[in-house]
This record gives structure tokens, sequence and C-alpha cells, in this order.
């Protein structure tokens, strides 16, 4: 009925993703006519770079293009064993994103402070935890590696502590048009990859269904609103946006590694039998590694780790002469090279995802590189 290569459901993910994208799409513009219409337009901060007022609330448009896309995936026969009652996990990560874009959109309105939007971001997490997604299984590699079964409250615990730095870490890098639409887009997309390997492995087991929809839904929301938000933007996410693009993230990787055996794997290397939880981590390394540098920069000036500031990986590129539109197509395409490289150890031999990534690193550092290379040379 319709299922793709090897009994993967790709003409399936692949209407649930064009859904999502043409939704977001149109929504977006109705949303970004009223706002406009009705004055609600964003004055110009201190840490902007941008510099006319625009609306926010792009994240109430990109949860929609969500909601419509999931709607479509549970009508489709190839995909209904990813849904309730066979499991929970789509009903989880739908709540959870109500919780979030609530909490998102408020702040986009009235300018939450930081506790209080931390508060929400954790009640998304737990949210989604209790409803049934949530990491059950930790894989701890040292003394010939152990698979940890947690309980309850263990799960729970590393599920928002994952899920809330997930949340930061993109709405931390959400700070030029078009980047953290882009990030999420390429993020999604490396899972999606990964989450088909996991249903191609495990010949379409229900557990492998859930990552595959959010991260197809995740892709499209982003690809549909890119469009409005790539520079000049006409409208931004908001922190509903960007604290949206965080939990789909956190839920794809989180139903896509956090109840993997990685004794299916058989005692292969180390990067294969850690493939889940590197493609993970390594699809949002360049959020997360601002992100903490972040809270190191601030806490050191005795600050807090939430207060806003201009040391972002972006505002630096800036600083050494990148353009705006530059700056972005730079930290896209470090992000495809960390994540797609990740996911290539677990679709291609190893030595040559190995090559791929070298060359896929050289020709991001180069490309980081021209302004201070083209600087050097005016000098001589």
């Amino acid at each position: 009925m319709g299922a793709g290569f090897a009994g993967i459901p790709l003409r399936e993910l692949g209407l649930v993703l064009l859904v999502a994208a043409a939704i977001t799409y149109l929504t977006t513009g109705i949303i970004r006519t009223a706002l406009v219409r009705s004055g609600r337009l964003n004055e110009i901060r201190d840490r902007d770079v941008h510099t006319q007022p625009k609306p926010r609330l792009g994240g109430v448009a990109m949860f929609s293009g969500f909601l419509g896309a999931v709607f479509v995936a549970d009508q489709l026969p190839a995909l209904t064993r990813g849904f309730m009652p066979v499991t929970p996990e789509m009903n989880a990560v739908i709540w959870a994103g109500f919780v979030i874009v609530v909490v998102g959109a408020l702040d986009d309105l009235f300018d939450l402070d930081a506790m209080t939007k931390l508060v929400g971001q954790i009640l998304g997490a737990v949210v989604m935890s209790l409803l049934g997604l949530s990491w059950t299984m930790l894989y701890i590699p040292f003394g010939g590696g152990t698979t940890l079964i947690m309980d309850q409250v263990q799960s729970t615990v590393i599920t928002a502590l994952f899920t809330v730095a997930l949340i930061n870490a993109l709405n931390f890098v959400d700070g030029l048009d078009g980047l953290a639409a882009g990030v999420g887009m390429i993020a999604g997309s490396a899972i999606l990859v990964f989450s088909l390997t996991i249903l191609f492995d495990q010949n379409g087991a229900v557990s492998a269904y859930p990552p595959a929809i959010i991260a197809a839904a995740l892709v499209g929301i982003c690809a549909g609103f890119l469009p409005h938000n790539f520079e000049p933007s006409r409208i931004f996410m908001g922190d509903s946006g960007s604290m949206l693009i965080g939990l789909l993230l956190a839920a794809a990787s989180t139903s896509a590694s956090g109840k993997i055996n990685m004794s299916l794997y058989g005692t292969v290397d180390l990067v294969a039998l850690m493939s889940p939880v590197i493609v993970v981590l390594a699809a949002v390394a360049i959020p997360l590694l601002d992100l903490v540098m972040a809270v190191i920069r601030r806490v050191r000036k005795g600050e807090s780790p939430f207060a806003p500031d201009k040391m972002h990986l972006h505002h630096r590129l800036l600083r050494i002469g990148h353009t705006h539109r530059r700056v972005v197509l730079v930290l896209y395409m470090w992000v495809t090279v960390v994540a797609f490289g990740a996911v290539g150890f677990s679709v291609v031999p190893p030595l040559f995802a190995a090559g791929l990534v070298v060359v896929g690193l050289v020709g991001a550092a180069v490309l980081t590189a021209i302004p201070v290379l083209r600087g050097s040379r005016a000098n001589s």
C-alpha cells in the first residue's frame, strides 16, 4: 500500500514532509499579514543584527504545519504503526509541542523572563516523557559496554535534561535570518536519514516509525518557513519556533536512540556501535557548542547564563567580515558536514565516511576563513 523501497514508506514520509512545508508556508503568510495589520512588530534590541521591526510568532505557523503533517501521517496505512494505540510517542510529542509553543508565543508577545521560560521548557520535556516518549535505555561504552535500563524517574530526568539542552541550543542560535530554520532542517534531515536506516535494519519495527515521522515533519516545517525567513526576512519564528525546533529534534533523537539496544548492532567498531548517539549529538553540535560557550562566557563575567549578548558564533563571523547571508551559509555547511558525516558512518564503509568528513571539514574551514585570507592578502 504505497510502501517504499525494501519496505520503507518513503513516499508516505515524503508526503508528510510536503504537507508540513505547504501548511507552514501558507500559515506563515497569514500570521505575518495579521501581525503587520495589527501593528504587533518586534522592537530592535541591542543584540539584534536586523535594522527593521518585524513580526514574530512564526513558530505558531510551524506548529500548525507539524499538526497537519501528523494528522495526514495518521491517515496513511503505511505509517499508522507509529501512532496510538500501538505506540504513544506521537501523542506525547504533540502535547509537549503544544506546551512549548504556548510558552514561546507568550514570550514572543510579552517577553517572559528567563526563569519562566525555563520552567515552561522543563514542563514540556516532562510532559513528553510522562506521556511515553523518553530515554529508557542508556548505553555505557566503558568496561566492555553495558546497556542501563532506566526506571521512570531516571528516564524523566535524562529526557528533561537532554530536551531542555536542545531547546536552548536552538534558541541561542536563532540570531540571524534563516539560521535556526536552516539548522533545524539540516539536523532533522540527518536524523531522518538515520531513522530510515533503523527502519531498514529492524525490518520496519514499530519503534522505528515515530522518529522517521517526527523528523520528516520537522524538515517540512523548516523548509516551509525558510522562504519567509531567509535574509532579508519578512517574519521571525521567535521563541515559539526555535524552541519548537529544539523540542522536535530532541523528540526525534530520543525516539531514534533512546530505546535501541546497542547489542542489536553487534560487536563492531565503537563508532558504528555508538552511531545513534553520535548522529544525535553531531546533528546539533554547532548550536550546542554555541550554547556551552555562551554559558561559560556569562558565568565567568558573573552574569546570568541566560543574559543576552553579541558574542555568539554568528556575531563573531560577522565581525571577521562575512556578510549576513554568508554567515548563515557557513554555519549551514558546518552543520551539514558534522551531521551527515556522522550519519555516513552508519550508511557507508567507515573509511569512505571518514574521507568525506575530512574533505567537508577542510571545505568548511576554507569558506569560514575567506574574509581573513582576503584581509591578509590585501595587507601584504
